[in-house]
C-alpha cells in the first residue's frame, strides 16, 4: 500500500507539473493559429470554488475512552459532527476519454480544539474558551468518470477519484504534523439549473454528493492521544454535500 501510495502521488505531481505548461503552450498556438487544438493530453485548468459541509464518522461511530491523569472517566461512541469546508479546485481535463486530474485546497474556517497542534498552547494559557482549528488539507485527484452529462441530458456527471489526501497526522507514531494518506471518493453531483441558456452562470452551478473512504493513516485500536484512547478502529467513511460554483474560464 506505501508503495502504491508513493507511485500514485508522483503520477498526480507530474500531472500537475505539466498542466502548468501545456495551457501556456496552447494559448501561444492558438494566437499563431486559432484553429490550433486547445491542448494535448492535459487541458486548460478550470478553477472552482465548492462550500462543503461533511457528516462524519457514518456507517459506525468508533469507541473511545476519555483518560484524566491516566484513569478512565469516560467510554463510549465519538459523537457525529458536521464540519464546514471551504475548497479550492483545480480540475485538469484530459484527452483521454473518463480521466482527468483535480487538486484541492481544504480550509476548515470555523473548526475549534482545546489544544493548538503546533504550539502546544491550551485555552487556559491563552485566556481563551477555544482556539480555532482552521487546518488546510491539500488534495491530488485522479478522477474517473462513470456518467457524462451526455448520458443524462446534461443533468447528472458522476465519478470515482483516487486520492493522496495531504492532511494533519493522525497516528501517534506519526514523524510530521501533516501525513499522506489513501483516499477513494465516489462524487454524483446535480446540474440542478440545467434548463437555463447555456450563457446563464447558474446553469453551470452543481449540488454534489460525495462518499468518501479513508484507506490509510487513521487511528487504529489502541492508539492513544494524550487524553483520549481508541478502543476500535477510527470510521474511514464519511459523506460530504458540495455546493460548486465555476471560478474560471
Amino acid at each position: 500500500m506505501p508503495l502504491l501510495l508513493k507511485r500514485l502521488r508522483g503520477a498526480l505531481v507530474t500531472a500537475l507539473c505539466a498542466a502548468l505548461l501545456v495551457p501556456a503552450t496552447s494559448t501561444r498556438a492558438n494566437a499563431q493559429d486559432p484553429d490550433a487544438d486547445r491542448c494535448w493530453f492535459l487541458c486548460a485548468p478550470e478553477l472552482k470554488i465548492e462550500p462543503t459541509i461533511t457528516f462524519e464518522p457514518i456507517f459506525r461511530r468508533p469507541v473511545i475512552q476519555e483518560l484524566e491523569d491516566g484513569e478512565v472517566v469516560a467510554e463510549g461512541p465519538v459523537p457525529r459532527e458536521s464540519i464546514f469546508e471551504i475548497v479550492l479546485a483545480v480540475g485538469i481535463p484530459t484527452t483521454i476519454p473518463r480521466v482527468g486530474f483535480t487538486i484541492e485546497t481544504i480550509f476548515i474556517p470555523f473548526g475549534e480544539t482545546d489544544v493548538n497542534p503546533f504550539t502546544g498552547s491550551t485555552t487556559d494559557q491563552l485566556g481563551q474558551t477555544s482556539i480555532r482549528d482552521n487546518e488546510i488539507e491539500v488534495e491530488f485527484e485522479l478522477n474517473l468518470g462513470l456518467i457524462e452529462p451526455e448520458q443524462t441530458g446534461g443533468w447528472v456527471e458522476s465519478h470515482v477519484d483516487i486520492v493522496d489526501k495531504f492532511s494533519p497526522a493522525s497516528r501517534p507514531d506519526d514523524g510530521s504534523a501533516y501525513t499522506h494518506k489513501l483516499n477513494f471518493e465516489w462524487d454524483t453531483a446535480f446540474l440542478v439549473f440545467n434548463w437555463l441558456p447555456e450563457e446563464h452562470y447558474l446553469r453551470h452551478v452543481e449540488v454534489e454528493g460525495s462518499l468518501d473512504y479513508v484507506a490509510t493513516r487513521l487511528p487504529r485500536a489502541g492508539d492513544v492521544f494524550q487524553d483520549i484512547r481508541f478502543l476500535t478502529n477510527d470510521s474511514p467513511w464519511s459523506f460530504s454535500l458540495v455546493f460548486i460554483f465555476p471560478l474560471a474560464p
